[in-house]
């Protein structure tokens, strides 16, 4: 557990509304880029990011997908009920005109019993998609959704039937564009309920000014949930539960990431240091033997009960040859890992992310990466009418290596 109490109130800024942008830009790449190296602050355009980022450079893109995870039905009373979709029960890929969901529910009061039910117009014609309201489960309710085109699969369905769900202190309905922005270019694999945000400045040009100055690319994949907008409610941070998330690596790609190493690792965006990090750990939970059955588990305060001195390239060999050893071509679990002051970063050098939120645990995150330096950077953005939180502007964070 951490040793020192980490007080949630001394992670907060003087965020002004009219700040937080609303709406991205028309250009990705035209976003405004605060450079910050050890304690040098330098304003620029996220177009010029391959000028500053350290030479030999791997950058690890998160390539989640949004998923069109908001449902509205209408009864004929006129009632209206939302239905937020935030997990699937039974795995991705539900067919066969069932598909049992973990979900959040608006105005759930008033429905009180029988299916609710909508005409969804597919490629392949109307769809009558149907849900029925099942048990409470960890805060949300299970919810079973029936269609009558059994070949199709619930995330095609979704895909015509509901709406990008944006976050809600965009406090604004979703509109065409945000199916495009908010969406990386990379995006590949469905499953997050929130953008990777850090992505979304990221051209085809950009990629490629960053691969012509000798920078590497790799992909991981962090299922982004609903739980990264939870608000911290305990000022005490150990009081926190942190939200879990699932994790998808694929070997090909770990072993492209330990042959780069130790050359820079730069994650683009907190979901992708989250996700590198949690993989130290897998590695270090095989190299004491406690090798995953089936999913793997990275619990929250799990990096601070031992202060283990296992060289990242190690901790990364064990889980590949775990997947060798076991014929496996890929690995996948969950993480709630929470990265606060203390904790000791084993893989990353630097980090692409977005400007966060007061007192969230995404800013704790930025905290522990810089230090201190997270204020006079924030006051900086903020003096200088930067635009802040998921369709706004970006930092690249380059700490001082330690003994400097």
């Amino acid at each position: 557990m951490l040793s020192d109490l980490i007080h949630i109130s001394d992670f907060s800024y003087e965020l002004p509304d009219e700040q937080i942008a609303r709406f991205p830009l028309e250009q990705r790449d035209a976003t405004r880029l605060l450079m910050v190296k050890g304690n040098t602050l330098l304003d620029s355009e996220f177009s010029r990011l391959p000028e500053f980022i350290p030479s030999g450079s791997m950058l690890v893109f998160n390539n989640t997908r949004v998923i069109k995870a908001r449902l509205v039905f209408h009864k004929e009373s006129g009632s209206r009920f939302e239905i937020f979709c935030l997990q699937p029960l039974g795995g991705y890929g539900q067919t066969g005109g069932t598909a049992r969901w973990k979900c959040l529910t608006g105005n759930a009061r008033r429905w009180k019993s029988g299916l609710l039910e909508i005409q969804v117009q597919t490629d392949s014609g109307s769809v009558t998609l149907k849900a029925g309201k099942g048990p409470e489960i960890d805060g949300a309710r299970e919810i079973t959704f029936y269609w009558d085109n059994p070949a199709m699969p619930f995330e095609q369905i979704l895909e015509f039937a509901g709406n990008i769900p944006l976050p809600p202190y965009l406090n604004r309905e979703p509109v065409e564009e945000d199916a495009v922005r908010y969406q990386t270019i990379y995006a590949e694999h469905n499953g997050s309920v929130a953008a990777p945000t850090a992505g979304l400045h990221f051209t085809q040009a950009v990629m490629k000014q960053l691969s012509a100055s000798g920078c590497a690319f790799e992909y991981l994949t962090l299922h982004v949930g609903a739980g990264t907008f939870r608000p911290v409610t305990s000022d005490d941070i150990r009081e926190h539960s942190m939200h879990e998330e699932e994790i998808i690596v694929e070997r090909n790609r770990l072993l492209n990431i330990i042959n780069h190493l130790p050359q820079p690792i730069v994650p683009v965006g907190t979901t992708s240091m989250r996700t590198l990090e949690s993989l130290y750990w897998l590695g270090v939970q095989i190299l004491t033997g406690h090798e995953p059955e089936d999913t793997f588990h990275i619990t929250q305060w799990e990096p601070y009960r031992n202060d283990v001195n296992i060289p990242a390239a190690e901790a990364l060999q064990a889980i590949y040859d775990f997947l060798k050893r076991n014929r496996l071509q890929s690995i996948s679990g969950y993480t709630g890992i929470m990265i606060v002051p203390g904790y000791r970063f084993r893989i990353c050098n630097a980090l692409v992310t977005n400007f966060h939120q007061p007192k969230s645990t995404l800013l704790l995150l930025v905290a522990a990466f810089i230090g201190e330096t997270w204020k006079s950077a924030y006051k900086h953005a903020v003096d200088r009418g930067y635009r802040f939180l998921s369709y706004g502007d970006s930092c690249l964070f380059i700490p001082e290596p330690a003994g400097e």
